[in-house]
């Protein structure tokens, strides 16, 4: 029997197949550019020992549900699955869970008309992931089916750190609150250090870093998010790939007045326009740090910024948890970026945070330790796996171990 995980978004779907009993991964894939009017959609394939299969498709997938069709037609022809009787479960990635969702949860009607209900936190990001649930379940009416919600490891945040200093009757009204994202990936790499340190979770203080195109920290505090640095949306906290991170948002009101800008403007230019790329023009971390050591100066100002506002959160969650045990990077900049690693922590030694630069330099499968033999705080390179960690989460809800 097998468990497959769904990642919809809105013009994506990736999926993993992993077999039961132990969670190995039977096979995995990507399915982009769904319903593009020009262009056939782009088909990546990996079997089950990781070798990458780039399919060439002269078609185009018009939606979701076609999406799914072919989905299921490249795992059997890969031998790795027979069919729908073979699942166990199917597990969801969806990013709002809102103030109802705390943790994994079997799909229903009653579920997915809650999922619904979000939607206005999540505009960009939960009908794709209803749409991808709607049709696995038409798909497989008799598999069971999980939601596994990004925000739901940030639900343990006490009020004093999810609330917004603004007129309370928007919360009441409206649930204008701090959510937190990433939470599958910060709860799976918090949990991995802890493994690796060889102490249980309850027993340390740890600060996680999920670094990608989308970026956010997290403060854990004996296994429980205390902060988080996204907020409402996923715009607010660290610079990302497009997105600004924090700013004062009187800065809207002034281009509005000035400038003209109407809300849809405003919405575009923050979440699609800012961040990395709006200082130098690109938003992959790979180029950018390549052009700064070539002496490019925006390059080097966007790659500077990123590292100052990593190192400021830092330094604002061991106050938070009043020191850290560890620190953990991880997400494709975290996991990749020494330069960064470096840079955010330098200035850090006066609270017990030193690098190890020769450590830090390395490359290396799984768990890396950088840190220097006199840092009073571990610091982890931990590679994430969020679709790994729905999978756990869906073996578990549906009761498979």
């Amino acid at each position: 029997m097998k468990i497959l995980v769904l990642n919809s978004g809105s013009s994506s779907l990736k999926f993993q197949l992993f077999a039961l009993p132990d969670l190995s991964v039977a096979a995995s894939g990507l399915v982009e550019e769904i319903g593009e009017e020009h262009g056939a959609a782009r088909i990546t394939f990996f079997d089950a020992d990781g070798r990458e299969k780039t399919l060439k498709s002269d078609q185009m997938v018009s939606d979701h549900r076609q999406a799914i069709r072919l989905m299921g037609e490249m795992l059997r022809n890969s031998g790795c699955f027979s069919g729908i009787s073979e699942l166990a479960a199917i597990g969801h990635r969806v990013v709002h869970g809102g103030e109802k969702f705390h943790e994994p949860v079997r799909i229903d009607e009653t579920v997915l008309n809650a999922i619904e209900r979000l939607v206005p936190l999540a505009p960009l990001h939960n009908p794709a992931n209803l749409t991808g649930i709607r049709v696995a379940m038409e798909h497989a009416p008799d598999i069971p089916q999980v939601a596994v919600f990004d925000t739901a490891f940030h639900q343990t945040m006490p009020e004093h750190a999810y609330m917004y200093a603004l007129p309370y009757e928007h919360y009441e009204s409206m649930h204008v609150r701090r959510y937190g994202f990433h939470g599958t990936s910060h709860g799976y790499v918090s949990g991995r250090a802890a493994e690796y340190l060889g102490r249980p979770a309850k027993e340390l203080n740890i600060i996680t870093l999920h670094l990608g195109n989308g970026a956010s920290a997290a403060a854990i505090m004996q296994g429980k998010c205390v902060d988080t640095s996204m907020g409402l949306t996923p715009l607010e906290g660290l610079i990302m790939g497009t997105r600004s991170g924090d700013f004062d948002p009187a800065i809207l009101f002034y281009l509005a007045r000035e400038k003209g800008m109407d809300m849809d403007a405003l919405d575009q230019m923050v979440n699609k326009q800012s961040g990395l790329k709006g200082i130098c023009g690109e938003s992959d971390m790979r180029t950018i740090t390549e052009a700064a050591a070539e002496g490019d100066k925006r390059a080097g100002l966007a790659l500077d910024m990123f590292c100052y506002r990593l190192k400021k959160y830092i330094g604002s969650y061991m106050a938070v948890l009043g020191g850290a045990d560890c620190i953990v990077f991880t997400g494709g900049i975290g996991e990749n970026a020494a330069v960064v690693r470096r840079k955010a922590c330098e200035g850090l030694e006066g609270l017990g945070v030193r690098v190890d630069v020769a450590k830090n330099s390395r490359r290396q499968k799984g768990i890396m330790e950088i840190h220097a033999h006199d840092s009073t705080t571990a610091i982890l390179v931990v590679p994430t796996d969020e679709e790994l960690e729905i999978a756990r989460q869906t073996m578990k809800v549906c009761r498979l171990a």
